[in-house]
């Protein structure tokens, strides 16, 4: 999944980016509020985390305009901790969270994950379907027959996004928005080669081409190539 960071902090923004990346986002970063909204307008989120003291244009004013424009990615503010104003407003202006600073990355970590779930519909915290359990800490996933499979960052993140976006077809385009940050090599061959390796480890069932259009994770474990 891809995130987009928006914090003026350059140090802050910087540790953050390497322990989302850790988490298995694919994370981007602007350090003001005309960057941020300008990113979040041209490329579709999984989440944005979103400081509110920016420079060029505070954050409340970017989020007010991203709704306004019917730009629904999820979104938690990031506040001074006890400026319980900013939160009451950032909330009213169409924010989906929230969290004071300073804070801890596995809170933060916790809430996205809790965001994303409602998104999507998901009740439980765990990403189970079609036999398939996926352990978002330790990047790996559990088949029918209780085999456990090791993920590298972009098949973790690869997994995720079909297993959230089941029986949908995506396209290659679709699958590298949301797989690779900004400054990634973003040829959208290399989602082959990625498919190829998943396939590899759960089956050629699980993930079908559509030709011409792109790959249907197969809900129902019941798919053939």
């Amino acid at each position: 999944m891809r995130l987009l960071l928006v914090e003026d902090d350059e140090s802050l923004a910087a540790g953050l980016k390497q322990d989302l990346s850790r988490a298995g986002f694919a994370v981007d970063v602007a350090h003001d509020g005309i960057d941020g909204e300008f990113m979040g307008n041209e490329v579709d989120y999984d989440a944005v985390i979103l400081d509110l003291g920016l420079p060029k244009k505070p954050g409340l004013d970017v989020l007010a305009d991203w709704r306004k424009q019917q730009n629904t990615v999820p979104v938690i503010v990031l506040t001074a901790r006890d400026a319980w104003n900013e939160r009451v407003d950032g909330l009213r202006a169409g924010a989906d969270d929230y969290l004071g600073k300073p804070f801890h990355v596995e809170e933060l970590l916790a809430r996205i994950d809790a965001m994303i779930r409602r998104r999507d519909g998901r009740a439980g915290g765990s990403l189970e379907i079609a036999g398939l359990v996926l352990d978002e800490e330790r990047q790996q996933v559990t088949d029918a027959t209780g085999t456990r499979h090791p993920l590298t960052g972009t098949e973790f993140r690869l997994l995720r996004y079909f297993m959230n976006h089941p029986d949908k077809v995506l396209s290659k385009n679709k699958l590298t928005e949301h797989v690779y940050e900004d400054d990634a090599d973003r040829d959208s061959n290399v989602i082959e080669v990625y498919v190829r390796r998943l396939r590899d480890k759960l089956g050629n069932e699980q993930i079908r081409t559509q030709r011409g259009q792109g790959y249907v994770f197969t809900g129902n474990n019941r798919g053939s190539i």
